[in-house]
């Protein structure tokens, strides 16, 4: 068996053994480090790989929190940073930006020659077994080099790396859609709790106005100034509270738990939610032609959908070209004999340059059938993008809607909560005097406790409406969250 042979043998073996075994963290970075040891020679990674995406409105990258401190209120800008950086579709819209990346600097690569080369050492040994004449043995070292470079196509290369570029952008966008989508998901789940709380609370306090009619009924039945249908009436209503406020307390739970599972928190954290405050903005204001035009322009969905586009139509013409003619230069170098050849017992260096075109004549109809897909690949990428439009704007009509409805009720309800607590105020003091019964009091506190929720749900109702709004229209960042935007100044 000759040399040659045998190091064939061995690197196939070789081979198997690396597919058999798995190497260790520290070998495939070696590894890495010797078959590509330029990182970006082609200048394709984006420079948001390196800095960081910003969100819309910001002027800074929001870095990782190290760890979530459970002894700190959870805020709501906490809770997105959180979320951001836990969510395992943001971190996968984050690995396809660098797929795209890679894929536009292979189509980059496409404009530069390639150079290879080889060398080995050979050893041949023939005998003549039962014959007189001699065994012989032949030793020589081959090399040979390749050189080839496309010249000219019919912008297939320029097609190819401008719908590289399209993906790119496409990639970048669908992250800024992911953003959007998380920091809706985390407004909407932390407003739930908000209210949740909220609700609870007010729940309580029912419990707790309850109780004190019980123990002031049960004093006027003592001093006989009051029927024991009056207490057993105040028991009730105190059974009822009690019952509505077991229903808050595990309504409240659930949103927690939707809370905790959204931003990415151990399933048994329990976060200290800190009071909310109000919060009107008076640029929410603004006509629905001025917020759909926002959408049109930024929303990352639509830019998406665009970019898609773009790449498809590119696709076009770098398929259609696969069919037409191309020149290619190409030199080859070989040092005693050719790779896969008997040796010669004489040293010969070889060198041949070639300058061909390559004229494509029938290939059974099979580009044809491609560019038709590729034209079908077109159609279906606009219909894509008219249904990201209709879809983003859909979102934003719905949103500001709800945005304009649910500031409008701000004032109302807050009318309404005075107006239940001057009616509680002013029945209790009768109370106390005689001067009112106990279905009185029972129903002012009932219309208090109404009050109370209907302003939590109006309060709750506009926040997440108005960010819900930013989100629709693709401009929502970190600084409409948290700040002076967020606090309404």
């Amino acid at each position: 068996m000759s040399d040659k042979r045998m190091f064939a043998i061995a690197v196939a073996i070789m081979g198997l053994g690396v597919a058999a075994f798995p190497l260790s963290g520290q070998a495939r970075e070696i590894i890495d480090m010797i078959t590509t040891p330029f990182v970006d020679p082609l200048l394709a990674r984006p420079p948001q790989l390196d800095t960081g995406k910003i969100l819309p409105g910001d002027d800074t990258v929001r870095p990782c929190p190290v760890a979530y401190d459970p002894a700190t209120p959870l805020t709501l800008p906490i809770a997105v940073d959180l979320a951001l950086c836990n969510n395992p579709q943001v971190s996968s819209a984050w690995a396809t930006i660098k797929v795209q990346s890679a894929a536009l600097g292979e189509a980059r690569a496409g404009y530069l020659p390639t150079l290879n080369g080889g060398f080995s050492k050979v050893s041949d040994h023939t005998s003549f077994p039962n014959s007189p004449f001699e065994s012989s043995s032949l030793k020589s070292n081959t090399a040979f080099g390749n050189f080839s470079w496309r010249l000219f196509d019919f912008g297939g290369r320029n097609a190819n790396n401008r719908s590289a570029a399209a993906l790119l952008d496409a990639a970048l966008a669908g992250h800024d859609a992911i953003l959007q989508k998380t920091l809706s998901s985390v407004i909407s789940a932390y407003f739930d709790v908000q209210t949740a709380l909220a609700s609870l609370q007010a729940r309580q306090k029912s419990e707790e106005l309850s109780q004190q009619t019980v123990d002031a009924t049960q004093r006027r039945e003592k001093r006989g100034a009051g029927a024991q249908s009056d207490t057993l009436q105040a028991v009730t209503a105190l059974a009822k509270a009690r019952l509505g406020r077991s229903r808050a307390e595990g309504d409240y739970r659930k949103a927690e738990s939707i809370l905790i599972y959204t931003i990415g928190l151990p399933a048994n954290a329990r976060p200290d939610l800190i009071e909310d405050v109000d919060d009107p903005v008076d640029s929410i204001r603004d006509d629905l032609n001025t917020w759909l035009t926002q959408a049109q322009i930024h929303h990352p969905a639509i830019i998406a959908a665009q970019a898609q586009l773009t790449s498809a139509r590119e696709r076009v013409i770098a398929t259609r070209s696969e069919g037409l003619p191309t020149v290619d230069l190409t030199a080859n170098f070989y040092r005693n004999g050719r790779p896969n050849q008997g040796l010669s017992a004489t040293s010969t260096h070889e060198t041949l340059v070639n300058l061909t075109l390559n004229i494509p004549i029938f290939d059974g109809f099979s580009s044809t059938y491609k560019v038709r897909g590729a034209q079908a690949q077109v159609e279906q990428k606009e219909a894509d993008l008219h249904d990201a439009e209709r879809q983003t704007l859909m979102d934003v009509v719905k949103a500001h809607a709800d945005a304009m409805t649910s500031l409008a009720n701000l004032d109302a309800s807050q009318k309404l909560l005075e107006a239940a607590h001057a009616a509680v105020n002013t029945v209790q003091r009768k109370f106390d005097r005689g001067a009112a019964d106990i279905l009185e009091i029972l129903n002012t506190q009932s219309a208090l406790l109404d009050a109370q929720q209907e302003r939590i749900r109006c309060l709750s109702e506009w926040r997440s409406a108005r960010l819900r709004l930013l989100a629709s229209a693709g401009v929502l960042g970190a600084m409409d969250i948290a700040g002076d935007n967020f606090m309404g100044k």
